[in-house]
């Protein structure tokens, strides 16, 4: 395997990549995608370094799991994979809820396992947390999976610190994945000190803003039209202008210091603490090669003052989801 990436380590001994790639856009979201091209990126993601690959069974109704298993047949030792269970949809894509019930936590896995051609997970996830199942109980069966040999080790996403302590005292949790960024940082004050106290892992979703933090969106028409992008509050007309400024002046820093705005996002993360993994999406082969280059840039205090800076003078206007998403977020 080639380990020109830094590795770092979730939990008390998941070693992955310290940057890795979110596969959710390769099927679903994000507009149209070639499906023979994101194969390459997988494959591609591998031959750097990067083995830390993250998908759910939600995207793409189990779409992106069957891509990733494209992969899995031949490279399988080389993948740390992750999956996630719980956000239910309908034979239409249309969104059911959220199931944390003991006996779909089983019948779940076995689906995920089927898909990906495997007979293991490494780290499965609980997507959201259901607020009609008590924690306890849905990580009890999560924990029967890891007796059982299909699962390794234990997450959860989006979950309060409340719920990461019970969770934790039923079976260890190896990572926490929630979206943090220069621009959602509210679980820097309350969950990161929990799981720096419980040694669990926090794995970054969406760690660019959804591709905003780049400085390749300059209008929302740039979007495709079926993406999802155009529903979120930050991407809404009477919010893109004020974060636009936000990216502007992050931008500036990027340039002196002869980076991407990308690679300072990342760099960033990375540089507040050493239990962070962000999982930055792409379907690019340039962009792979971007992002994994972020790895191995050090922050010194002058830049970390100057983006503290910019953060503290630019507030961000608008929720990081709709409001019905946003109740399940930080549960």
């Amino acid at each position: 395997m080639n380990n020109s990436i830094p590795r770092r380590q979730l939990g008390k001994d998941l070693e992955v990549s310290a940057i890795g790639l979110g596969c959710m856009g390769m099927s679903e979201f994000y507009g149209e995608a070639d499906q023979v091209a994101c194969i390459k990126v997988l494959n591609h993601a591998l031959d750097i370094g990067m083995n830390f690959l993250d998908t759910a069974d939600m995207y793409g109704w189990g779409a992106n799991e069957r891509l990733l298993a494209e992969v899995l047949k031949t490279r399988r030792s080389e993948v740390v994979l992750a999956t996630k269970f719980g956000n239910m949809r309908g034979p239409k894509g249309e969104f059911l809820g959220v199931n944390g019930r003991p006996e779909y936590v089983l019948t779940a896995c076995d689906a995920s396992l089927k898909r990906l051609g495997v007979d293991q997970i490494d780290l499965y996830y609980q997507h959201r947390v259901d607020p009609k199942v008590p924690i306890e109980e849905t990580v009890g069966a999560m924990s029967t999976l890891v007796k059982q040999g299909k699962v390794r080790y234990l997450g959860l996403s989006e979950a309060g610190a409340n719920t990461i302590r019970r969770a934790n005292a039923i079976h260890p949790i190896t990572a926490l994945q929630s979206e943090y960024s220069l621009w959602t940082r509210d679980i820097a004050e309350s969950v990161l000190p929990v799981c720096r106290e419980l040694n669990i892992g926090f794995v970054a979703y969406s760690p660019l803003g959804r591709g905003f933090l780049t400085g390749a969106i300059q209008n929302a028409e740039q979007l495709a039209a079926d993406d999802w992008r155009r529903n979120n509050p930050r991407f809404a007309k009477q919010n893109f202008e004020q974060n636009l400024q936000l990216v502007t002046a992050l931008n500036q820093l990027a340039t002196r210091r002869k980076v991407t705005p990308a690679q300072l996002a990342l760099a960033w993360l990375l540089d507040q603490g050493e239990n962070i993994v962000p999982i930055p999406g792409t379907r690019r082969i340039e962009r792979l090669n971007e992002n994994a280059a972020a790895a191995n840039l050090v922050l010194n205090d002058a830049e970390r003052k100057a983006i503290a800076e910019v953060l503290a003078s630019h507030a961000i206007a608008g929720d990081r989801y709709p409001t019905a998403s946003m109740a399940l977020v930080n549960a």
